[in-house]
C-alpha cells in the first residue's frame, strides 16, 4: 500500500496504543480520524497529531456501542478526507473481578465495547473499505487465547474478537479486503485507570505497535499475516 495520502479512521484512538498507531501514520503522511467518546479528547490528541505531521488529523466523538455514532464517524471521515482506506478497531475497556463480584453492568460494558463495538465499526465502515480495498486491523489481546482468573469478562470479549476477527478475514479477502487481528501482551498505555511510568519500560510501548501496524500495510498485497501475536521480550522475572 503507498501510504501517504490514505485515510485512517482508529477507534480510543486520543491515547495508549491507538494514539500511538495515529503517530505513526501521520509521520507517514497519512490523514488520520481518531475518536474517543469525548470530544476534547479526541480534540487534544487530533491537535498533538497535526503537529507531529505531515498527514492531517481530526479528532470525532462517538461511542463504539453505538452502530448509528460509527456510521457517522465514517460518513465524517469521509467528507473530511474523500475516502477510507484503513480502519484500526481499538477502543477498548477492562473490568477484572471474580464472577461473584462481576455485575452486569460491567460484563455488558466489557462485551458491548470490545466485542460489539468492533462488529459496529466493521459494519459500518465496510461500505468504504470495499470501494478502496482497504484493511481492516483489529488490537485483540493475548487474552484471547490465555485465560485467567478474574478475567471472565475481559477473557470471553478477546476470545470473541479473535475469532470475528479471523471469520471476518475469511469473508472479507474476496473483496480486496485485508484483515488482522494483533494481539499484544503487556503495554504501558492507561488501561484499566494505570498511568504510564518508568516502571513500564518493558513492556510494549504504544510507538512499537504504530511501527508494527506501518509494517503490515507496506507488506506486498499479496501477502496477510492475519494473526499477529506480540509479547514484551523480557519481563520482570517472578
Amino acid at each position: 500500500m503507498e501510504l501517504k495520502g490514505k485515510v485512517a479512521l482508529i477507534t480510543g484512538g486520543s491515547k495508549g496504543i491507538g494514539l500511538g498507531v495515529a503517530e505513526a501514520m501521520v509521520e507517514h503522511g497519512m490523514h488520520v480520524a481518531v475518536t474517543s467518546r469525548e470530544q476534547p479528547a479526541a480534540d487534544d490528541a487530533a491537535k498533538k497529531l497535526n503537529e507531529r505531521g505531515p498527514g492531517k488529523a481530526i479528532g470525532l466523538a462517538a461511542d463504539v456501542r453505538d452502530l448509528v455514532a460509527q456510521e457517522r464517524v465514517v460518513k465524517d471521515v469521509i467528507g473530511s478526507f474523500g475516502q477510507l482506506d484503513v480502519v484500526i478497531a481499538n477502543a477498548g475497556v477492562g473490568h477484572f473481578a471474580s464472577i461473584e463480584d462481576m455485575t452486569a453492568e460491567q460484563w455488558n460494558s466489557v462485551i458491548d465495547t470490545n466485542l460489539t463495538g468492533v462488529f459496529y465499526t466493521a459494519k459500518a465502515a465496510l461500505p468504504a473499505l470495499k470501494e478502496s480495498k482497504g484493511y481492516l486491523i483489529t488490537i485483540a489481546s493475548l487474552a484471547g487465547t490465555n485465560f485467567f482468573a478474574s478475567g471472565s469478562a475481559y477473557n470471553a470479549s478477546k476470545f470473541g474478537l479473535v475469532g470475528f476477527s479471523q471469520a471476518v478475514m475469511l469473508d472479507l479477502r474476496q473483496h480486496g479486503i485485508k484483515v488482522t487481528t494483533i494481539m499484544p501482551g503487556s503495554v504501558a498505555t492507561y488501561f484499566n485507570g494505570h498511568t504510564p511510568n518508568e516502571a513500564d519500560a518493558w513492556k510494549i510501548q504504544p510507538e512499537d505497535m504504530g511501527q508494527m501496524v506501518m509494517d503490515l500495510l507496506k507488506m506486498h498485497p499479496r501477502t496477510l499475516p492475519s494473526k499477529v501475536e506480540v509479547r514484551p521480550t523480557m519481563p520482570p522475572k517472578r
